[in-house]
């Protein structure tokens, strides 16, 4: 996954000089808030199903963090897309942590804001 977001970068970065070094990595709220609704446990990994989905904003491919009380536990891949649902697969998780209905999902954006 990151080598693939480092290759599709390496252009933006050459086009638009050092600048694009500065960027940050910030978690915003560009689209609407979704929760977990629930967390399927399959075989091959878990699917996370979140409230929200195509009319909200969400879209197949992005990535999102998943919080609780303000503290992140993870990110998420969105695998599939309805109008008011979406799965997700578990990109990573911190140590020691699960997730669980209500907890706080956003898409994690790039900013160049300083």
């Amino acid at each position: 996954m990151f080598p693939t977001v480092l290759r599709l970068l390496c252009p933006v970065v050459a086009l638009t000089g050092a600048t694009a070094l500065r960027a940050t990595i910030s978690v915003e709220r560009s689209v609407g808030e979704a929760l977990v609704e629930r967390i399927a446990h399959l075989a091959p990994a878990d699917l996370v199903i979140l409230d929200a989905g195509i009319e909200a904003g969400l879209r197949q491919g992005m990535v999102c963090t998943v919080s609780r009380d303000g503290r992140p536990l993870g990110e998420l891949l969105l695998v599939d897309l309805r109008p008011r649902a979406a799965s997700a697969l578990i990109l990573e998780l911190a140590p020691g942590q699960s997730l669980q209905p209500g907890d706080s999902v956003a898409v994690k954006t790039a900013s160049s804001r300083k």
